[in-house]
């Protein structure tokens, strides 16, 4: 779980996407192709931060688990709530990611808290999520590109905060989010984004 700057736009598309709102997976999707690199020669790893432990953290681990389900084509995908990727593994995952995916283009998913009013916000920006910064663990940042989810409300007890969130809203958020990549990999799978040598086979880091 990460604190992130959520609170500004885009000047050419928009930065913040509230899951609920109308076409929030399509404006979704367009904003992560508009991020991704314009060329195949990087593979596309998803690294979905969280825990199953705690409500408000598992958003990662369901994004994972749903994409999972999807058998997505061009996303190599990482952490789900049967493997979860969080803080004390955290480490050792994004190396072996990194050994198994050369030059591997990361996108990070994690759940993060901010304002009220920015509940249930879902952030898709360049930069790495820097997991743990939420409730004061030092982890290092991850990713080239970065989708966040605000769950819940930063500044008084945090980790109570995450472990009383509702679930019924990070499955939705969950939801909009793994629908919007789905969505990315069937656009990528229109125009023929891999290379020649590309395996669709995914491994699982250990």
């Amino acid at each position: 779980m990460s604190l992130s700057p959520i609170f500004f736009q885009s000047k050419n598309e928009k930065e913040r996407i509230f899951y609920d709102e109308q076409g929030a997976t399509t404006l979704f999707a367009r904003r992560l192709l508009s991020l991704l690199p314009t060329t195949a020669t990087k593979p596309l790893a998803i690294v979905c931060i969280g825990t199953d432990r705690s409500t408000g953290d598992a958003l990662g681990p369901l994004v994972g688990t749903m994409l999972k389900e999807k058998n997505v084509t061009y996303f190599h995908v990482y952490g789900t709530l049967e493997e979860p990727i969080h803080a004390v593994n955290l480490e050792e995952k994004i190396t072996a990611i990194r050994s198994i995916h050369e030059n591997a283009f990361m996108i990070a998913v994690d759940a993060c808290l901010g304002r009220l009013k920015s509940v249930g916000a879902i952030t898709i920006a360049e930069g790495p999520v820097r997991p743990g910064a939420g409730v004061n663990k030092q982890l290092p940042p991850v990713g080239d590109l970065h989708i966040t989810g605000v769950v819940n409300v930063s500044g008084f007890m945090e980790f109570f905060v995450l472990q009383n969130t509702r679930l019924h809203l990070v499955m939705n958020m969950a939801k909009t989010i793994a629908n919007g990549i789905y969505e990315a990999d069937r656009y990528l799978k229109r125009r023929d984004y891999l290379p020649s040598n590309w395996s669709n086979e995914q491994s699982n880091p250990r």
